[in-house]
């Protein structure tokens, strides 16, 4: 924290916190947390004057509540009636006032509530940290601010944090409590910050660096997130988190790519067992048709024999005037005949071993899953950064109404639904593969001008809530296309989950 006497321009504009800024999108996990990084602003009024000033950074842990070091509002503390807050966000949103609202001198944290707005929600990561583990030191350090700042107006402007790259070393006790150590670079204006891993979850409070007047390397210190999240439950304030792993995007795509190249040839595989085994049974069904083919025709020919013969007999009849030997003899002629020729005409048929049960096995796959159904996380194939949902439920249509309210579109062999809320700078991509069961989940972090652009194309999209209208779904399908061709190439977040009907 610094402190320098401010011009009363600076004291009009602290007063109203209307300056706003652009920021670049960015679709990085560590862009992502930025959104949720803030300057924080501290000034001690003497009348009108500004008579102390100085800043440190915090981050956002729900819409409206902040963390960040308690010596970064000290002055606050010691004298509230004398001394504002401000919050300027790294983007979007102008600045606003806050008021402390639980702080902690021994663990030096303080959790600040917004008066105005809103911003998106940093994750906690309540995993085990490795050394060497990449982070990120994420803040408002002031020898940049001093070193780019063209006037005192500058400090008040919106921009992203500076980002600082490093590893975690270990973690050691200090006079105020344990601290992890780390080498991405930070200074004064720093404090409060989060330091983050590599998938943009808070790790650490950054609080304070070695002194390297010697020459020696610098070193961070972070208040460990354990501390953190004790602090919060003791004032009764919540935070997300979550505890997996954190796996590269990249990394699981290579993992996705080998289980679908493995899937792809396992299937090719049992494809040619199947028609090896189709094939076997079908000579199998040949070798015992063509034996009852054979063994008809045998017959056949026997009662053509004894047609034969009892025509012959009753000829002889006929010769010798025995007329009543001669009609029972022409009569067991024909019959044998008659039976010689049925015999022969009802041989099994070739074509009998050509029927195959395939398609109707396929066609009862593809209405399975509908009604009511249990998802369940597939961690392995899932890269989790934000969410912590083990298991969800689906209730499925063939029509693609999901909960009885939500309308899907079909997007290749997929039931598509892209959910863009007004509150949130979140886009959720939801896909449900209705033959396989299969419910995937992509979670994109997003800039607040790329929101801003993600809510003029939802605009668009009319179908909202279920519908029979085929014609509808078409139109659906082509405007969600339009909204995911605008996202990034991938997610922040992937959740993959196999569904299974309640009660299979």
């Amino acid at each position: 924290m610094t402190g320098f006497k401010m011009s009363r321009l600076l004291l009009i504009l602290l007063a109203l916190f209307a300056i706003t800024a652009p920021a670049r999108a960015q679709s990085d996990d560590i862009s992502a947390a930025s959104r949720s990084v803030v300057r924080v602003a501290v000034a001690k009024f003497e009348g009108e004057q500004i008579v102390d000033f100085g800043h440190g950074t915090g981050f956002a842990i729900g819409p409206n509540r902040i963390v960040t070091n308690a010596h970064v509002v000290a002055l606050a503390v010691s004298d509230p009636q004398n001394v504002r807050i401000g919050v300027i966000p790294a983007e979007g949103s102008p600045p606003t006032r806050a008021r402390i609202i639980a702080v902690d001198p021994a663990r030096d944290l303080a959790v600040l509530q917004l008066e105005e707005g809103s911003l998106p929600a940093a994750t906690l990561f309540t995993g085990r940290l490795s050394p060497g583990e990449t982070v990120a030191s994420l803040g408002y350090p002031g020898n940049v601010d001093m070193a780019t700042a063209q006037s005192p107006e500058d400090m008040l402007q919106p921009r992203p944090p500076s980002r600082s790259m490093g590893n975690y070393s270990d973690t050691r006790n200090s006079p105020a409590g344990p601290a992890l150590v780390h080498t991405a670079d930070i200074a004064r204006g720093n404090s409060g910050g989060p330091l983050v891993d590599a998938c943009g979850r808070v790790v650490g409070v950054n609080v304070a660096i070695t002194n390297n007047e010697s020459g020696d390397s610098t070193f961070g210190f972070a208040i460990p997130v354990a501390s953190v999240t004790a602090f919060l439950r003791e004032a009764n304030i919540q935070a997300r988190a979550n505890a997996a792993p954190c796996i590269s995007a990249e990394a699981r795509d290579r993992t996705e790519a080998m289980r679908l190249d493995k899937e792809q040839r396992d299937r090719a595989q049992d494809e040619a067992n199947r028609v090896r085994e189709a094939d076997a049974q079908r000579a199998q069904a040949l070798i015992a048709i063509e034996e009852a083919r054979e063994t008809r025709l045998y017959v056949a020919l026997f009662l053509l024999v004894l047609a034969l013969g009892a025509g012959g007999a009753a000829g002889v009849f006929v010769v010798k005037n025995l007329n009543p030997p001669a009609i029972a003899a022409g009569i067991g002629a024909l019959i044998f005949l008659i039976a010689s020729a049925v015999t022969f005409m009802t041989r099994p048929s070739r074509d009998l071993a050509a029927l195959d049960e395939q398609p109707k096995q396929e066609a009862a796959a593809a209405s399975r899953f509908a009604g009511e159904n249990v998802c369940r996380l597939e961690p392995e194939r899932s890269r989790v950064t934000v969410s912590d949902e083990m298991m969800v439920e689906l209730r499925w249509a063939d029509n693609g109404c999901v909960n009885e309210a939500t309308q899907y579109a079909r997007d290749g062999n997929v039931w598509r639904r892209v959910l863009v809320p007004n509150q949130e700078q979140t886009v959720t991509v939801a896909d449900f593969n209705a033959g396989s069961g299969e419910y995937v989940v992509s979670r994109y972090l997003l800039s607040a001008r790329a929101m801003q652009e993600a809510r003029r194309l939802r605009a668009q999209v009319e179908q909202k809530s279920c519908t029979a209208d085929a014609e509808a779904r078409l139109r659906m399908e082509d405007q969600q296309r339009n909204l995911v061709q605008a996202l990034p190439s991938r997610p922040n977040e992937r959740l993959v989950y196999r569904c299974e009907p309640t009660g299979s």
